[in-house]
């Protein structure tokens, strides 16, 4: 076979391979052109689920007629001129390849005006033109571009495509996510001539936050906190669900960098990490952020069709992420000032989030203002170290007795504390089945999980001193000896390094004993053969090549959960209120490890609802 060039049309057909994969890309291709175009307006009009039409217009600044067969021949653009433009790119569109790749495998009609020409100029196009023809139109400034019959010329490739319903679904979800990335630009899409959605252009704050409610729900709002984190020259920015909010796939996860709708395994595994503490086994997290560095630092140009990014300093955006989102989730604590929405609220949308610039870098800095929820009220709050008067030597003997499981002594008067002002959880009325305690604050009562939120408490503390390196170690008074299997026993003497960073004390005392000696000195009244084992059962399926960092927060996790106080051993009013005390200052304290709600609030609103008051 002799070498030989290929027809221009096969060529653009070849590249329309890499590009127009279904309907949906090429409308992702149009409307990129169409932000480059400093559109405030785009209207996308399909019919047959993008198979018979695609039409998108645009109000932007147009193309001048004499560089219309440019656009429509490859490798023609105005959007980069030299290789320094490429390593900074900030416009959506620059290889020059969409236009003459969708003419190549439908028929294409090209109209654009530009602000001072008299006229629009009309061009056709179906992938194999040397010459065009153009012709006057009377459109008004902007371009049109009508995309026919796609595919008609390259059957195979019609055949993969779906049903009508499916092709339209997958068009209307990208231009949602597209509307979510430019709040400054108008979106309107119809189906078969009619009207699917209208979005206006989102301005203020409120009208930003419609438009994300129209998109993701309401729900998703009053579930969320707003971010907007800088530091080392990166910007986070926008909205992110609680753990309690998450959702069984991840169809709500919505990551703009500079604009950019992108899918990024560096940016998922930043979010993962960040949500590892929290998140209910198999659930994923919901959010809508914007990632705004410098575009030299990023490598838009890593994909054909542009869903991927690498970024230049991987390393130093992964921990900037992981950071923003962490300390954004952990911060979450009940405070007072809360902002209520729902069915007894009719607070606009911009009441329910308010953010805090913060530096990561700055610890004693909030990364969020305030959110609320149908599960619980959160809002601006006090430091931590603030801890109020209500707290002090009534908190540690209340706990110490939680600790030792004895009786606590008669608790104080609470009404002499409730002058001071009601404590973000409020104050304890009753332990419900042994489980569930119950408390008044100002706006209303509170249901709390005692050992879930107990749990959480035992974690965080433990985590901090194992990060610390210091995690506080108690000699029992008679050790235990525990019969396990004697690979279970070789495998307690092989980590006996790790478990002492824990705060163990275990020694192999024979081919299938062990005795335990020390333990953390958080625990007491804890079932120990069961913890170890479970501990052991742990590290047998992790094994120990990895270091503590990797897997030890599950270890400590289910350290935490034997430790925790358990359902059903009845709390007297000062271990209750020592509990929510220490709730407040926790980080995480809205969710237990296994990332299910620690505790839920009724309003009086709600309360008197229940029994038709003031109806």
């Amino acid at each position: 076979m002799r070498v030989q060039i290929l027809p221009i049309q096969l060529i653009n057909q070849i590249a329309a391979g890499e590009v127009v994969e279904r309907p949906s890309s090429v409308v992702k291709e149009l409307v990129e052109n169409c932000f480059d175009a400093g559109a405030t307006t785009i209207n996308i009009d399909i019919e047959q689920g993008g198979a018979r039409r695609i039409r998108i217009r645009d109000d932007g600044c147009g193309i001048v007629k004499d560089d219309l067969p440019l656009a429509l021949s490859r490798y023609a653009t105005s959007k980069i001129a030299s290789f320094e433009d490429l390593e900074r790119v900030a416009s959506m569109g620059f290889r020059g390849e969409a236009l003459p790749s969708i003419s190549s495998v439908s028929r294409l009609t090209l109209i654009s005006r530009v602000a001072e020409a008299d006229c629009a100029w009309k061009v056709s196009a179906d992938g194999s033109e040397v010459d065009f023809d153009l012709q006057p139109d009377p459109h008004p400034q902007g371009t049109t571009i009508d995309v026919r019959d796609l595919f008609y010329n390259t059957p195979a490739r019609r055949k993969f495509l779906k049903t009508e319903k499916t092709e339209f679904a997958h068009i209307e979800s990208l231009i949602q996510k597209m509307a979510l990335s430019r709040f400054d630009i108008g979106f309107s899409l119809s189906h078969n001539q009619k009207e699917i959605f209208h979005l206006p252009l989102a301005v203020t704050e409120t009208e930003q936050q419609q438009r994300i409610a129209g998109i993701c729900g309401s729900a998703f709002l009053e579930n969320s906190i707003k971010i907007d984190v800088a530091s080392s020259g990166l910007q986070l920015a926008g909205w992110v669900g609680l753990p309690t909010f998450s959702r069984s796939q991840q169809d709500m996860q919505f990551f703009y960098v500079n604009g950019r709708l992108v899918r990024d395994k560096l940016i998922a595994h930043a979010v993962r990490q960040a949500f590892q503490d929290v998140l209910f086994n198999g659930r994923h997290p919901v959010f809508v952020l914007y990632l705004t560095l410098d575009p030299g630092l990023v490598d838009v140009n890593a994909h054909p069709a542009k869903l991927e990014v690498r970024f230049r300093e991987g390393r130093l955006v992964h921990d900037f992420l992981f950071s923003a989102l962490h300390r954004a989730l952990a911060e979450v604590r009940p405070a007072q000032n809360t902002v209520k929405i729902g069915t007894d609220s009719h607070q606009p949308f911009s009441a329910i989030n308010k953010s805090i610039d913060v530096t990561p870098s700055d610890t004693n800095d909030t990364l969020i203002g305030s959110r609320a929820n149908h599960k619980g009220t959160y809002s601006t709050y006090p430091p931590a170290q603030s801890a109020l008067p209500y707290q002090v030597e009534e908190t540690i003997q209340a706990y110490a007795k939680l600790y030792t499981g004895a009786d606590a002594e008669p608790a104080p008067k609470q009404e002499e504390a409730k002058q001071q002002g009601f404590p973000p959880l409020g104050y304890a009325i009753a332990h419900l089945h042994n489980i569930y305690i119950l408390a008044e604050t100002r706006t209303g009562i509170i249901l709390v999980d005692a050992h879930a939120a107990h749990e959480r408490i035992i974690y965080e503390k433990l985590k901090q001193q194992a990060q610390q390196g210091n995690v506080p170690s108690q000699p029992l008074l008679l050790p235990i000896k525990i019969n396990i299997s004697p690979a279970e026993a070789d495998l307690a003497e092989q980590a006996a390094d790790l478990f002492i960073e824990l705060g163990f004390d275990i020694n192999r005392s024979g081919l299938e004993t062990i005795v335990v000696r020390s333990v953390p000195a958080l625990m007491n009244n804890t079932d120990m053969e069961t913890l170890i084992r479970d501990v052991l059962a742990d590290l047998a399926q992790h094994g120990l090549s990895q270091r503590m960092q990797d897997h030890g927060k599950h270890i400590l996790g289910t350290i935490a959960c034997h430790s925790a106080v358990r359902a059903h051993r009845r709390l007297t009013i000062d271990e209750m209120n020592a509990l929510l005390r220490d709730m407040e200052r926790t980080e995480n304290s809205g969710v237990c490890n296994h990332g299910r709600p620690t505790w839920v609030e009724l309003s009086t609103n709600q309360l008197d609802k229940f029994f038709l008051r003031g109806q």
